[in-house]
């Protein structure tokens, strides 16, 4: 029988992480800014259920494909530290926008693959422009994929237990989590545009933008204190 609690501390994670995800204004957001206004909420909110298809599919890619590869005590104590600087990083990017971008991109590369696989695939039907617009994006798949590394190598707050243990049923709970809060944030997004762009203008964006970049800040930090603490402890 699966531990219970590797599951309740799995799957709230998920879900904070794929609200948290999904808050900064990039291509999907955008796409659906434009189109609820247009189309309405049945139409965005396909767009935002085919991109939180395709990140579940890049976190289980991340999940289960590279969790052997963080077994390794090298590996995991470098994608430890690859991770600080990776939160710093994105807490930071988020949190410093003053305009609506696109801040998970990767740069000029990444920006080409994404305009070759719309070539590519022609998406027609709202949900495929949502799911085309996630495959693209290779900072959504780096992302995780760093994010597998910390929650799968971190203690959660106050326990014993990792925020994810190398479980089938913690990283499911996790993964449910993860759809749920990209589904509710793309909903949520749809429905407001769809009803008026007052409700969620610029400024609200960059607003949750940057309360998600607080929180990957303070989570990184948090992660340096603890690599610090640690690195003391060790010469003591």
């Amino acid at each position: 029988m699966p531990d219970q609690t590797s599951i309740l501390i799995a799957a709230p994670t998920g879900f904070v992480i794929g609200l948290l995800l999904s808050m900064p204004v990039g291509p999907v957001n955008l796409t659906i800014i434009n189109e609820a206004a247009r189309r309405g909420f049945v139409w965005a909110a396909l767009i935002g259920l085919g991109a939180a298809t395709m990140d579940v599919i890049y976190c289980t890619i991340a999940f289960t494909g590279f969790s052997s590869f963080f077994d390794g005590h090298m590996v995991k104590t470098s994608m430890e530290v690859f991770s600080f600087a990776f939160m710093l990083f994105m807490g930071a990017k988020f949190l410093t926008a003053k305009t609506v971008t696109a801040p998970t991109q990767l740069g000029v590369a990444a920006s080409r693959i994404e305009q070759r696989i719309d070539e590519k695939l022609h998406p027609h039907s709202a949900f495929m422009i949502g799911f085309a617009r996630v495959l693209g994006n290779m900072g959504v798949l780096l992302f995780w994929i760093v994010a597998a590394a910390y929650f799968m190598s971190h203690e959660a707050f106050f326990t014993s237990h990792e925020w994810v243990e190398d479980t089938i049923a913690a990283k499911s709970a996790f993964i449910a989590g993860v759809a749920l809060g990209a589904i509710a944030w793309f909903c949520a997004l749809s429905y407001g545009m769809s009803r008026g762009r007052g409700r969620f203008s610029e400024q609200t964006l960059l607003r949750m933008q940057r309360i998600s970049g607080f929180c990957l800040l303070a989570l990184g930090l948090y992660d340096g204190a603890r690599i610090a603490w640690q690195l003391a402890k060790h010469k003591m």
